[in-house]
């Protein structure tokens, strides 16, 4: 007797994945064919990867037959060049049709998420009629919540809600119904695009069509969400300073968790050696105004810190789509307002705080105090600017080169600024305390 029975794939499915080698196997082979289906959809790709190793040639067959084509793509997506030949060819021959022409397509082009099963009509169907085609071949589709209407070239005119054919009368013809205004994706979009797209109709599926307007496939907006979370995870890892995991943190070796983490570490840690040869370079203003030193942290945090605020700001509104390439001047003009507003809010405080301890005998700056907290309030006003311009510009320098602005991550950002942050205090310092402490 099989131990979840009452329980949802998705449950099912998480439970498995604690299962190793041969119990998961097993377990999963206990279950019927289309309940089977449902569960390995819910799986991530290392414990569906597990489970194509250890299936047989027959079981790999009837599985992949019967997986959902968009499902069985993504899939083949994540494995190997070898491997998924091996599979395709387990494929009946309607099936590695299907297999092949989505795979054709560009990886990161919305057609690579879409399936062919969806329900079509023609516009000399009574409404009665396309009934009868949904009960014969809506057993497969996607979703049944729009039906699509082609022409005899399979153009794409209209989509028509479920709820407007049942409201009609059965004697009445698509042609009557149809006003040819419909939304749809072209099928070598960007993702990101597609993406907007979804968002701008509020749709829970859109049709995907070639440039001629021909109806290839529809797109659910639950792929649509599991590859947007995808892409989040991807950009907050990589925010972060770190290579995306492949499987959730807690599946992830220890040595594999190590290896996403340390180049990123390396890298940033060899770019930090550029703050102490910077340092170095000043040792002799050091030396004359030892009061300088103990406002090196607070000055490269903050504008390491204003650096990282405007590029999670930017690489958020642009995962949105509320900025394009071309509002990088917008953005300049907003950030350098707010950088300098920002720099004076710190300069006031950081001034405040000199003369405060000065006055209250906290510590004694010398004779010259005033003139270090110049120093410090005018260099936090030009680093924070710095900090800010350096944040919001760089997503937009690595979308024009076609990168991930994620890559622009806080500690890259906080890095870049850190070792120009003491370059512009000391030669403030130099220019306000030139004759006195230097």
């Amino acid at each position: 007797m099989n131990k979840y029975p009452l329980l949802h794939p998705a449950d099912i499915a998480e439970q498995l994945s604690d299962l190793k080698g041969k119990e998961l196997y097993t377990a999963f082979s206990s279950f019927p064919l289309e309940l089977r289906l449902e569960i390995f959809s819910f799986f991530d790709s290392a414990v569906q990867y597990t489970l194509l190793k250890q299936l047989s040639e027959r079981e790999l067959t009837e599985l992949l037959n019967n997986l959902k084509p968009d499902l069985r793509n993504e899939l083949f997506s994540k494995l190997p060049d070898q491997l998924i030949k091996y599979l395709i060819n387990l494929l009946n021959e309607r099936e590695k049709q299907m297999a092949l022409e989505l795979i054709g397509y560009k990886e990161d082009s919305i057609a690579r998420l879409m399936t062919p099963m969806y329900v079509q009509v023609r516009l000399e169907y009574t409404v009665s009629e396309v009934f009868k085609h949904i009960k014969l071949f809506g057993r497969k589709a996607e979703t049944l919540n729009f039906v699509y209407v082609v022409d005899e070239n399979n153009v794409l005119i209209d989509d028509l809600k479920i709820g407007q054919l049942l409201l009609a009368d059965a004697e009445s013809k698509i042609s009557d119904l149809v006003d040819y205004n419909f939304a749809a994706i072209r099928a070598s979009t960007p993702m990101e695009e597609a993406f907007e797209i979804f968002q701008k109709y509020d749709r829970s599926a859109l049709p995907i069509i070639t440039d001629s307007g021909v109806l290839v496939g529809i797109v659910t907006f639950d792929d649509v969400a599991d590859r947007v979370e995808d892409r989040d995870t991807e950009d907050i890892h990589r925010f972060g300073g770190m290579d995306e995991l492949d499987v959730a943190y807690t599946k992830t070796p220890l040595l594999r968790l190590v290896q996403k983490r340390a180049g990123w570490l390396v890298i940033l840690f060899l770019s930090e050696m550029l703050t102490a040869s910077a340092m170095s370079y000043y040792d002799g203003e050091i030396e004359k105004a030892i009061a300088l030193a103990l406002f090196v942290p607070l000055i490269i945090s903050s504008g390491g810190n204003s650096g990282s605020q405007a590029a999670s700001l930017i690489i958020r509104a642009m995962a949105l789509g509320e900025l394009k390439l071309r509002d990088w001047w917008y953005v300049m003009k907003r950030e350098i307002s707010s950088g300098i507003i920002l720099g004076l809010i710190l300069g006031s405080i950081g001034f405040v705080r000199i003369l405060l301890w000065q006055q209250l005998g906290i510590y004694d700056y010398g004779e010259y105090w005033i003139y270090i907290g110049l120093s410090v309030s005018v260099s936090l006003v030009f680093i924070v600017l710095w900090g800010t311009l350096s944040g919001s510009f760089i997503p937009f320098v690595l979308r024009k080169l076609g990168m991930d602005p994620a890559t622009a991550s806080a500690p890259f950002v906080a890095t870049l600024v850190d070792v120009s942050g003491l370059v512009i205090y000391f030669s403030i310092a130099a220019f306000f305390l030139s004759g006195k402490l230097l």
